[in-house]
């Protein structure tokens, strides 16, 4: 073990001393990419259709449903975007004999 800021890092884990960045992507970004963003373009999406609704022109009503039809596409690749790296990551560990890749996704799924 090696102290390194006051804070102890495992070189023997397989996350060889990277436990603590992978904590938090999984722990911090993860599930905010994959709760807060799509909750903001679903209010996005809302205020756009009141503009439609009040709005009368068509044409400009036709842009804005584009948009919200992108934008509600969007909420949805970014909330699985999380479930499916996180499938992969598991898988790769499972389907390889690369001693490497095995501690990385031992690492990924279970960080000391």
């Amino acid at each position: 073990m090696i102290q390194i800021l006051d804070s102890v890092v495992n070189v023997e884990s397989a996350c060889y001393g990277f436990d603590f960045i992978v904590r938090i992507i999984k722990d911090g970004i993860f599930p905010i990419m994959q709760i807060v963003i799509p909750i903001i373009l679903v209010v996005l999406c809302t205020l756009d259709l009141g503009r439609a609704v009040i709005g009368s022109d068509d044409k400009e009503n036709k842009k804005i449903l584009k948009r919200i039809v992108r934008r509600l596409v969007y909420a949805i690749l970014i909330f699985f975007f999380v479930t499916v790296i996180n499938l992969i990551f598991t898988m790769v560990g499972n389907i390889t004999e690369n001693e490497a890749l095995i501690r990385w996704s031992q690492c990924w799924n279970n960080p000391m």
